[in-house]
């Protein structure tokens, strides 16, 4: 009987790098943005529209408050979800991941100042990117945003 065996796919580590920093990007806007409510217009129009009748009826103040409902609900799932991938991480790729890019000042912060001052004892730069792939995959894998070295 042959033993069962998976094969990964190989990682195009540029892209699926730039996938989940767009990710933690995003989850950053989300998490430490206020999210700006639409309002229903409530002056008229002084165009004039010509058409027919649609057999619709529109309701904005409806759909406003449906927006703003749905915008805030889809912005909560999406943090709580980054939150729940990066909490799956080993201590160290998640302390890595949550200082350098998912705390509010991270836009500023560069791999040079959390590999030399986060972390104590400091590490290598070598390591620090090796730590970071090791955490960037599993969160690529988790989140559902691999991308797959296309073969020639």
């Amino acid at each position: 009987m042959k033993p069962l065996s998976f094969d990964l796919p190989e990682l195009d580590q540029k892209k699926t790098k730039e996938a989940v920093e767009a990710a933690l990007e995003k989850y950053r806007l989300f998490k430490y943005l206020t999210f700006e409510e639409r309002e229903a217009s409530i002056t008229t129009s002084p165009e004039e529209r010509f058409h027919g009748p649609t057999n619709q009826t529109s309701d904005q103040t409806a759909q406003v408050a449906i927006y703003n409902a749905d915008q805030q609900e889809y912005r909560r799932q999406y943090c709580e979800r980054i939150e729940r991938a990066v909490k799956r991480l080993p201590p160290l790729e998640r302390f890595l991941i949550e200082r350098r890019y998912m705390a509010e000042d991270a836009k500023y912060k560069t791999d040079m100042q959390v590999y030399s001052f986060e972390f104590q004892p400091p590490m290598s730069h070598v390591r620090y990117a090796k730590i970071r792939w090791e955490a960037f995959y599993k969160l690529a894998f988790n989140l559902k945003i691999v991308v797959v070295k296309k073969r020639s």
